[in-house]
């Protein structure tokens, strides 16, 4: 063998170059097949995905959402406004990794499992290029925490919004109500179209009765963004129309002394101007503040609200149920004189105590030693229950209940906040209908005082005080006095509601009702002569006590004895000036014992504040039990 020989071999280099060729190709084969493999996934099944991140390269449509209108107080003051804040929102299809996300987030900016697991309920509401809120009311802290770690949190931004806030808190939480967060049911009801990028839908009082009027009209802008979400520029916007400004017919004075009047006690009042049914205030105690619902209340605080005994959510103006008491008796008087069972100088003897004939149960009156001989008048102002009993028992249940069907007992007022009770004035038919039971006669009796099965709402008893006061002539109470469309400084003011007069054979029955009203403030035995000091006009009033238990035959109330809560109601009705009515008044104090003491002095200081009495006389309370 030559030397050439040696160095020179053909069939390894052929191997080696054609193992070299395999090689190559199979490896170019494989990057093929995954550069196709990968080309399909981009084509079929991820096209949409980066269809629209191309879409939303060109151009992307934002919603503005409407600023909310405004409510105000008959006088200008602002009862619910909205306040510059910043919010922690998320466009889940921007996020790589939502749990890794949610726990950096936690870590920054101390977000509770509450707001975790709100934030979760949102997802399933919105879409997944919708931004969904984590957080609300961000403070500049929170807000600097973050913008040092943003580039970390793709699909993560803070937010500028306007928050709705309620500068009086407690005072208005029951009249004007609050806004919350759109839940699952309100989402089926709304337009969705309408409602983009909006958080908060009115959940009670005015804010929900006269929601389309507040929300407004979503606006849009048009804007080019580079893949990431970021805005280039705005190509085209149409504005958000805001919401309607609001203006009540309540006044904040008012309402501030008649829940300060109340003090320590749960209860109701509510206060009428009854020439065109202008609601003035609006209390019920104990309340809430209504800006814990804003941001989202805790499960602890809304337990708390939920469980109180004192239920401080359920709005007792508008939809407890309270025996009126004495305070019907006006009605039922009116009744007598209607229908000519009584006139103004029928009179009763009072001994204190009232049997039905044949039979020995005795109804009692208040004043266990008895009234004497009592007229139509005085029965009245020193609120004898025996000449009720007597009045009622003549007229009979089927009477009685027609003609205080006349004042709207026992139906709603139509008050324009939501939620009104329809409270219960019993007749013959109800009974049998709801109990399957016959009518006694000694319900009878004491239904013409106010017991029994009546139940009546404070904003019915303050609704058919107004109808008494203006001599028959009703009107719908209402709380909203007028709107605003916004940059417009008019005011559509809304028209009273008139409702059908009360019909009557003489206006002397009106006259005589009134004036014997006016004797139980004036008069020198009244039951409410305790608030009659130093007025420049008469009042005519009616006070009330309601029995919260039954006593038996031979037993005596002992307030002293018995736990608070088995105390009486106070109650007191009144209108002012007695001539020319321009405010109508109805009190319930829970537990408070007497209408003499407790409620009438309430009606005092409003009557006061309203107009305009320099000086508030100082009232000693006699033992006055009505």
């Amino acid at each position: 063998m030559t030397p050439w020989q040696t160095f020179k071999d053909h069939v390894s280099e052929y191997r080696l170059i054609n193992n070299r060729l395999v090689f190559a190709g199979i490896f170019s084969a494989v990057l093929f097949s995954a550069v196709m493999l990968r080309l399909v996934i981009l084509q079929v099944y991820e096209h949409e995905h980066f269809e629209a991140l191309s879409d939303r390269n060109r151009i992307s449509i934002e919603p503005l959402p409407p600023q909310r209108g405004l409510i105000f107080d008959r006088s200008g003051v602002i009862l619910a406004e909205n306040v510059p804040t910043f919010s922690l929102e998320v466009v889940p299809e921007k996020v790589v990794d939502m749990e890794a996300t949610l726990a950096l987030l936690t870590t920054l900016l101390s977000l509770t499992e509450e707001d975790i697991n709100r934030f979760r309920e949102r997802l399933l509401q919105h879409r997944r290029f919708d931004g969904v809120t984590l957080r609300l009311r961000l403070t500049e802290e929170e807000v600097a925490r973050f913008a040092v770690h943003r580039h970390r949190l793709p699909g993560v931004d803070v937010v500028g919004r306007l928050v709705r806030h309620y500068p009086h808190g407690h005072l208005f939480a029951h009249s004007v109500g609050y806004v919350g967060r759109i839940n699952d049911r309100e989402m089926q009801l709304i337009n969705r179209q309408n409602y983009r990028g909006t958080l908060h839908i009115g959940k009670t009082g005015i804010e929900k009765q006269y929601e389309d009027l507040l929300h407004g009209t979503v606006g849009y802008r048009h804007v080019e963004t580079n893949v990431q979400g970021r805005i280039v520029r705005e190509l085209q916007s149409v504005p958000a129309g805001a919401g309607h400004d609001l203006y009540l017919n309540m006044d904040i004075n008012l309402q501030r002394t008649a829940a300060e009047a109340l003090g320590e006690y749960n209860g109701a009042v509510v206060v009428m101007d009854p020439r065109n049914g202008g609601i003035l205030a609006l209390v019920s105690k104990p309340d809430f503040d209504p800006n814990l619902f804003i941001s989202g209340i805790s499960n602890q605080e809304y337990a708390e609200l939920r469980d109180s005994i004192d239920r401080p959510l359920y709005d007792r103006a508008l939809r407890g149920r309270y025996p009126p008491g004495s305070t019907l008796k006006p009605f039922v008087g009116l009744a007598g004189l209607e229908m000519g069972v009584v006139n103004e100088r029928t009179r009763t003897f009072c001994p204190g105590w009232y049997s039905l004939p044949g039979h020995t149960h005795r109804f009692r009156c208040w004043r266990h030693q008895g009234h004497g001989t009592m007229n139509f008048s005085s029965a009245m102002a020193q609120s004898c229950d025996i000449y009720y009993y007597d009045l009622a028992n003549n007229l009979g249940i089927d009477r009685l209940h027609q003609f205080l069907d006349l004042f709207r007992f026992g139906q709603r007022t139509g008050i324009d906040i939501p939620g009104e009770n329809a409270g219960l004035s019993p007749s013959r038919e109800w009974k049998r209908a709801f109990h399957n039971e016959a009518w006694y006669p000694g319900e009878t009796l004491i239904s013409g005082i106010g017991q029994g099965f009546n139940q009546m709402t404070p904003i019915q008893l303050a609704h058919a005080t107004a109808i008494l006061a203006m001599r028959g002539s009703g009107m719908t109470p209402q709380v909203l006095r007028a709107s605003r469309v916004p940059a417009d400084e008019r005011l559509q003011l809304r028209a009273a509601l008139p409702e059908e007069p009360v019909p009557v054979l003489s206006s002397r029955h009106w006259e005589a009702t009134i004036e014997s009203m006016i004797e139980s403030v004036h008069g020198e035995r009244g039951t409410a002569r305790q608030i009659s000091l130093d007025l420049p006009f008469e009042i005519a009033g009616k006070t009330g006590t309601a029995q919260v238990f039954s006593l038996g035959q031979d037993e005596k109330y002992d307030a002293d004895s018995l736990d608070k809560r088995l105390h009486n109601h106070a109650l007191f009705v009144a209108f002012a000036p007695a001539d020319n009515p321009e405010i109508a008044i109805a009190i319930i104090v829970e537990h408070g014992g007497s209408g003499s003491s407790v409620a009438a002095p309430i009606a005092r200081k409003l009557i006061d504040v309203h107009f305009g009495l320099q000086k508030e006389p100082e009232i000693e309370i006699d033992a006055i039990d009505e």
